[in-house]
């Protein structure tokens, strides 16, 4: 398996969870980072600012028609689903999905759509259950899912129901999940050192 894209959901707790997780990114890291972070609609692009200052990586906003490029972690813009297409995004403002939009399942389905077993997922702290079914369809592409320790989230309720739903490849706490995100995207493939493609 090679993987080629990170899909990462959050909601309560997740600005500070996302800090943590991406502070000692390296600045090549083969895979881009896609996130959604359930946020208010006029948040504009103060959660972009607040995490660039604690990245090597490029953080930005989605807008429509983005093409997908490693060295970047890509933000769901507020109030707007994110969904991947093949080496590019769209935006839709579709109704809200688990009460959210963005909404991490849209996120998640359509990655397992476009890359299958290429994607790892990972969730993050929350308050609701929105990525379960997104996380279940990553597994169901043979993608690899990822899971905070609900120990270690500001809010356990999204780790907990993902890792009651989805048969999880890792349970760990940020720094962990960190490390874990830089050997797959380097040092992914059978028994090989292939990067990212």
């Amino acid at each position: 398996m090679v993987a080629k894209v990170v899909v990462i959901g959050a909601s309560i707790g997740g600005l500070s969870a996302l800090k943590i997780l991406l502070k000692n990114m390296p600045k090549d890291l083969a895979c881009p980072i896609i996130v959604v972070q359930h946020r208010h609609p006029d948040s504009r692009h103060r959660l972009r600012d607040i995490l660039q200052e604690n990245t090597a990586l490029t953080i930005r906003e989605v807008e429509d028609k983005d093409e997908i490029l490693p060295g970047y972690v890509y933000l769901a813009p507020a109030d707007y689903h994110l969904l991947v297409e093949s080496g590019f995004f769209a935006l839709s403002t579709d109704e809200p999905v688990s009460y959210a939009r963005p909404s991490i399942d849209v996120l998640f389905e359509s990655a397992a759509d476009i890359y299958g077993e290429q994607v790892i997922g990972v969730i993050l702290t929350g308050a609701n259950e929105d990525g379960v079914q997104g996380l279940k369809m990553v597994k169901l592409k043979f993608g690899l899912a990822i899971v905070q320790d609900p120990k270690t989230a500001e809010c356990a309720v999204m780790p907990k129901a993902a890792i009651n739903a989805v048969a999880v490849d890792w349970i760990l706490p940020l720094e962990e999940i960190a490390q874990k995100l830089i050997y797959l995207c380097h040092y992914t493939g059978k028994g090989s050192l292939s990067k990212c493609q």
